[in-house]
């Protein structure tokens, strides 16, 4: 249950009432963060624009895999149940997503995935703490500075997801329980599932 009450999907209307349509035929059940941004649909629509813009300029698997980084770092289960099911959707087998999950330095990633995580990771703890050394190693590794800025940004929005869901206490949905036990537990770095009614 969240922290704060949610309007009810049999009261909505205008734009929470096309807000929870649009949401119900996209994952095919109301998830509990729809039910949160309900008080704020303009705002969710913003968010969505947002993230698309960031995310349009990216490989979905690096967008992806800085998105678990920095869900990682926040400790938001429902972000990493999430994007993890994404991510298990052909771009990663179960056992690589529970060794990276485990442990993003695991040899299981490429040495630039395993820098994109590590800058993501470190922004989104400490981002005054990003030296010019975390920039020129993703130089390094071929990386413009135009893909430097969207790993950035595709971390920096993650803190307003997650920290919006978990401080209004959104609880990822049941419909995560049935990704695969191993890394389902390994995916809940937070909050757990909810509960069964």
């Amino acid at each position: 249950m969240p922290f704060i009450d949610t309007p009810p999907e049999t009261d909505a209307s205008g734009s929470t009432a096309e807000l929870y349509q649009k949401s119900r035929a996209s994952y095919g059940y109301l998830p509990n963060m729809t039910k949160l941004f309900a008080h704020r649909p303009e705002v969710f629509e913003a968010w969505v624009t947002l993230n698309g813009a960031i995310k349009s300029n990216m490989d979905l698997r690096r967008y992806e895999l800085v998105t678990i980084a920095a869900a990682r770092e926040l400790r938001s289960s429902y972000c990493m149940l999430a994007h993890g099911k994404v991510l298990l959707g052909g771009m990663l087998t179960a056992a690589e997503l529970k060794s990276i999950v485990e442990d993003p330095e695991t040899p299981d990633l490429a040495q630039l995935d395993r820098e994109i995580m590590r800058y993501a990771a470190k922004l989104v703890r400490d981002a005054a703490s990003v030296q010019q050394t975390d920039i020129d190693a993703l130089r390094a590794h071929g990386l413009t500075d135009s893909e430097i800025f969207d790993i950035a940004t595709a971390a920096a929005v993650r803190c307003f997801f997650s920290k919006t869901l978990d401080a209004l206490g959104a609880s990822p949905d049941m419909a995560y329980a049935a990704i695969e036990p191993d890394v389902r537990d390994a995916l809940v770095v937070g909050r757990p599932i909810e509960a069964s009614s």
